[in-house]
């Protein structure tokens, strides 16, 4: 799946769908209009926070933006058969490295929440940029160890620990050092 190729897309034909013209748009995620304009067009893939915003103002789930099937039952995600994993970023290919999500649940329609595993980095520089959006998150390290920033708190998870927060407070999530990591996240955005 490249998913690059495939949000900026469904953005434009949601958006168009229910006749909601660019500016809108804009005004009311709050984000700028060729912002929008290079998402629809596949030039940028954005970070979480502008994605919700998106997903919010069309009313749809987030992961009508990733790769929604039409599976009412359950879906099995077999680590074997995961899909190529694909970056959210702002654009800048510092921020496109940071970390790479694999869809635990690509397949499923009618869903809340968005589970993934998220291969993190090792740790580089320490320009981290906060985002926010309106839902909760959930972040088990799998591997390595991960700093959540929350505000204005940093918090280190190791292998096993976990956080649970909501993710209307500025976050980050970063290797805690040069090793990397991976996590099991689940994101729950409301409609």
């Amino acid at each position: 799946m490249n998913t690059e190729k495939i949000v900026g897309k469904r953005i434009k034909s949601l958006r168009e769908s229910k006749s909601i013209a660019l500016e809108e748009m804009a005004e009311r995620t709050g984000l700028d209009a060729e912002q929008i304009n290079r998402i629809e067009s596949d030039k940028d893939l954005p970070s979480l926070a502008p994605l919700i915003k998106i997903a919010r103002v069309l009313g749809v789930r987030l992961g009508t933006f990733l790769d929604d099937r039409e599976a009412l039952g359950p879906v099995i995600s077999r680590k074997n058969s995961r899909k190529e994993g694909f970056s959210f970023s702002t654009g800048q290919t510092v921020s496109r490295a940071h970390m790479d999500y694999y869809s635990l649940s690509a397949d499923k329609s009618g869903r809340h929440m968005e589970p993934f595993i998220i291969r993190v980095a090792p740790r580089g520089e320490d320009d981290f940029k906060p985002s926010s959006h309106e839902g909760e998150e959930f972040i088990f390290c799998l591997e390595g160890a991960v700093e959540v920033t929350y505000g204005e708190d940093a918090h280190q998870l190791e292998e096993g620990d976990s956080i649970y927060y909501d993710s209307i407070v500025a976050h980050h999530v970063h290797a805690a050092d040069a090793r990397g990591a991976m996590v099991l996240a689940v994101v729950y955005t409301p409609v």
